[in-house]
C-alpha cells in the first residue's frame, strides 16, 4: 500500500489582476465557491480578515467523508502571497501548509498553488490513502479549483470590489 503525496503544485493564468484574485482568496467564507473539497469556512475568534495568526475553520468533503480543519494564516503579503497551516485532529495527527502566490502576468495574473504536508502521524497517510481516494492524486482536482478561481476573479463585479 502506498502513501499520499507530500507535496503538490498547480498553476493557472487569469485575465484578472492580482487584486481581484486576492479579494477572493483572502475571504475564507468564499472558499466553497472555488474549492472542490473545502465546502465552506468561517472565521474563528475576533479576526475577520486575513492576517498572520488569524484563524479559521474549513469544512471538507470527499466522497462520503466529511471533516473539518482548524487553520491559521502564516503569510499574508497583499496581493502577492497567502499561506495557511491546517491542524488536524487534536493538533498532532496531521498538518499541511497551503500557499497561493499571485504573480503579475501582463494585464493578468499567474496563480500558483502549492501544498506541503508537514506532519502526518506514522502510518496515518496510508489510512488516508485507503479511505480518501481523491487524495491519491490531487493534481486534476487542484487544477480544476484554480480554473474555478480564475473564472470568479474575471467577473467584473469583483474587480470593482477589490
Amino acid at each position: 500500500m502506498g502513501t499520499l503525496a507530500r507535496h503538490g503544485r498547480t498553476e493557472a493564468i487569469t485575465a484578472a489582476p492580482p487584486e481581484a484574485v486576492w479579494h477572493i482568496i483572502t475571504d475564507v467564507t468564499r472558499i466553497g465557491e472555488w474549492s472542490h473539497e473545502c465546502r465552506g469556512a468561517h472565521w474563528i475568534g475576533t479576526g475577520q480578515r486575513a492576517a498572520p495568526g488569524v484563524r479559521f475553520r474549513g469544512t471538507n468533503r470527499s466522497g462520503i467523508f466529511v471533516w473539518s480543519r482548524s487553520c491559521m494564516f502564516t503569510t499574508v503579503d497583499p496581493p502577492r502571497s497567502l499561506a495557511w497551516k491546517t491542524v488536524g485532529l487534536w493538533g498532532k495527527v496531521d498538518s499541511t501548509v497551503w500557499r497561493i502566490d499571485l504573480e503579475p502576468n501582463g494585464t493578468g495574473t499567474r496563480i500558483v498553488q502549492t501544498y506541503d504536508v508537514v506532519h502526518v502521524a506514522p502510518g496515518l497517510d496510508r489510512v488516508y490513502r485507503l479511505l480518501v481516494k481523491a487524495h491519491r492524486d490531487r493534481r486534476d482536482a487542484l487544477s480544476d479549483d484554480l480554473q474555478r478561481l480564475t473564472r470568479l476573479a474575471e467577473v467584473p463585479r469583483f474587480h470593482q470590489a477589490a
